[in-house]
């Protein structure tokens, strides 16, 4: 199949100006811009086409290239396809035909079908979705990006629905037993079973993945039904189903996850596994009794997530320098210290993935076992059967390990164990709950390690949050008002130098599309490693710390401010956590 952005020539578009100079005359690039294109397409022995190199090199967007064409050939451009398309329309073409192709049946009105293409000028294409669908076709241009996004959106599974559809198969009897007696168990679980919400559930799920969201959020209100997604660390409000449904929404998921549907008086919590894309997705379910009905909060575990580079977490140059001498030591505790949900899992994965070889016995005790890492060997605590993380590591110590990664340290008992392990040889990874990495001293002390132990033991704290990125797609530049200026002059930046996101389709309007992390590394020296033996206060290790330039949480978010990567308002936000 042929990109037309690819093209050199428009010739098939009707026009014989080359796409060059189509660029040139929109105002698009300039004459320099389209030769250094040129002379690095002649370096690289023409192997990609003009409009590949100019995407390649950050010239040219993908959209100002299949728009250029499309207006060449006299074809409406579109952004924005998931948006546009109306799922009711997109079984007209099969699913091996959409996927094949790249195209998307976007809407059908007096029997034209518009179809999204990334060729316009395709001729025979358009002739054969007429055959197939057996309606007029209309083409419409749109970008491999945009109709790849839309297709993962509206292709959730061999059939598609639609939600509206859902909502409307579900008549109000097949809800009435919700509030029986909880004791009619068989009619529960046989609502709980019906086509329509297990398709919203499974619905829910899907996008949920999809969209990367790390939560789902169910929500039954007062005569209304939320449900929400955590995405990039932010909830916002995905669909509202008919507050009908939240009993049998929330008992499908119970027998999901091996639940008891007939108890609505006490919280549960369970788990379960669906495979998407090839790969396991890890969902633990939780649910609160409230006072219009059951909370269901589902947290999405998935690998894909959870398997990224140390450079790729947005370490500095010297910080992820120090940061890899530090986890190269023979022995010794390492700590990774953040509240919830600010990455510390990711980073130790990071880690042991880095540091695992076939010479090394890499163990680890979790709660929960959120990735697979090949070669490490990982056990799952589990507290109702006794297997808490102290007993775990007692047992695990016999196993012969090179390497630990505890996943918190979280009582005096666990602390203590992992303080000898680290002086008997072994080198201990885990996480703390401290607000910045010095206080993770203190924090082992108040857990009953005496400070002379942390002192001979400590060989690393990372403190660490999540900001959210900038969109890359709407990044525009950014002027902050005065008070921020002046923060960001203390801090050394430049206050022309901010960029912010305006708000696009492909970031849901937020401005943001990601994360990266924000660090602080405590590594000590000598002379703090005697103020900690001392047992000097927090203070004074922070004192020690500041005359020898140690960089802060917030000294690395502005420095990511002025790279362009996040927001000062990002910022401010996760310093302040």
């Amino acid at each position: 199949m042929i990109d037309p952005w690819k093209h050199d020539t428009c010739l098939e578009f009707g026009t014989g100006a080359p796409l060059g100079q189509l660029l040139i005359d929109q105002g698009i690039i300039s004459e320099e811009e389209l030769d250094r294109a040129l002379e690095w397409q002649k370096d690289h022995g023409h192997q990609q086409l003009l409009g590949e190199v100019l995407h390649r090199l950050e010239i040219a967007s993908e959209e100002d290239i299949i728009r250029v064409l499309a207006e060449s050939q006299g074809v409406p451009f579109i952004s924005q396809v998931a948006k546009t398309a109306d799922p009711a329309v997109i079984d007209l073409l099969s699913r091996e035909f959409i996927e094949e192709h790249r195209v998307l049946p976007l809407f059908l009105v007096r029997g034209v079908l518009t179809v999204a293409v990334m060729e316009p000028s395709n001729l025979f294409l358009a002739e054969e979705m007429a055959r197939i669908s057996g309606h007029e076709i209309q083409v419409v241009a749109a970008t491999r990006s945009e109709i790849e996004m839309a297709i993962r959106s509206w292709l959730p599974a061999a059939n598609v629905f639609v939600i509206d559809d859902i909502y409307e198969d579900i008549a109000e009897e097949d809800f009435s037993v919700i509030e029986r007696e909880a004791t009619e168990l068989a009619d529960l679980e046989e609502v709980a079973g019906h086509g329509p919400v297990v398709k919203l559930v499974n619905y829910i799920i899907f996008t949920a993945v999809q969209e990367g969201a790390s939560d789902i959020h169910i929500e039954p209100e007062d005569h209304r039904l939320r449900v929400r997604y955590r995405v990039d660390g932010r909830l916002y409000e995905k669909l509202s189903p008919p507050h009908r449904m939240h009993a049998a929404i929330a008992s499908r998921i119970k027998i999901m996850s091996n639940l008891d549907i007939s108890e609505r008086r006490v919280p549960q919590d369970g788990d379960f596994n669906v495979m998407m894309e090839g790969r396991p997705i890890d969902l633990r379910v939780s649910t609160m009794p409230g006072k219009d009905g059951e909370k269901v909060v589902i947290r999405i575990i998935d690998s894909l997530n959870s398997r990224l580079s140390l450079d790729q977490l947005g370490f500095g140059g010297k910080t992820l320098e120090t940061w890899r001498d530090i986890v190269s030591c023979p022995n010794g505790i390492v700590l990774v210290t953040g509240p919830t949900g600010s990455g510390k899992s990711t980073t130790l994965y990071s880690v042991l993935s880095e540091v695992n070889s076939d010479e090394k016995n890499v163990a680890t005790i979790e709660d929960p076992v959120e990735a697979r890492i090949p070669g490490v060997n990982q056990s799952q605590v589990n507290v109702k059967a006794g297997f808490t993380f102290a007993g775990a590591l007692r047992s695990m110590l016999r196993q012969d390990p090179d390497i630990l990664m505890v996943g918190e340290v979280r009582d005096n008992e666990t602390a203590g164990i992992v303080t000898q392990a680290a002086l008997t040889g072994h080198l201990v990874f885990s996480t703390l709950h401290t607000n910045d990495a010095p206080s993770a001293v203190t924090r082992l002390v108040n857990l009953g390690v005496e400070p002379y132990l942390v002192a001979a033991t400590l060989r690393g704290v990372l403190a660490q949050r999540l900001v959210r990125k900038i969109c890359p797609h709407c990044k525009v530049q950014a002027e902050p008002d005065e008070r921020m200026a002046a923060m960001i002059r203390a801090a050394g930046g430049d206050p022309e130098a901010v960029w912010q996101g305006a708000g696009c389709g492909r970031c849901r309007g937020t401005g943001y599309a990601g994360r990266i992390g924000v660090f602080e590394l405590f590594a000590p020296t000598a002379e703090l490693l005697e103020a900690i033996a001392r047992g000097d206060s927090l203070q004074s290790l922070r004192t020690l710390l500041a005359e020898g330039g140690f960089r802060t949480l917030r000294d690395d978010g502005w420095e990511k401010v002025s790279a362009g990567l996040t927001t000062p308002e990002e910022v401010m936000y996760a310093a302040s956590q």
